[in-house]
């Protein structure tokens, strides 16, 4: 870790959350890094932002992916970057210690954003059903 500067400040010192680390549909092989219970199910990166930039933390997203995702759409694509601790290497906030805790914070509050409470699962049935769909037309022609 020689090339990382000692200043806890850079961004490149940020800690790294991916969604597929709390999400509750992926197995700990598939990269999740928290229990099933406590994790969320398809979480995004803009979900995670939201919640993060709502608890006071400097945050920022990045246009990457996880090596175990196999999934290359839109949806699953991002990782945020967290600032834990300040340039003299104490923690910005006391709740957030580890990055363990980050996680689980996060877990714990995207299913109250408006966006989770308002959509009440409806979205799913509705995507699942538009690829039943397209696979039908495919056997058709």
């Amino acid at each position: 870790m020689a090339h990382l500067t000692e200043n806890h400040a850079d961004k490149e010192r940020f800690i790294c959350i991916y969604p597929i680390y709390v999400n509750s549909k992926k197995t700990l092989a598939e990269g999740r890094r928290i229990p099933t219970e406590k994790a969320v199910e398809n979480p995004s990166c803009a979900e995670i932002r939201d919640v993060l930039t709502a608890a006071g933390m400097n945050v920022y997203v990045e246009n990457k992916m996880h090596p175990r995702e196999w999934n290359r759409d839109v949806q699953f694509r991002g990782r945020v970057r967290v600032q834990v601790k300040q340039e003299d290497g104490s923690l910005c906030q006391d709740k957030f210690s580890s990055r363990k805790e980050v996680m689980f914070y996060v877990a714990e509050m995207i299913p109250k954003l408006k966006t989770r409470t308002q959509k009440s699962g409806a979205g799913d049935t509705s995507s699942q059903q538009g690829e039943g769909g397209k696979k039908s037309k495919k056997k058709k022609k």
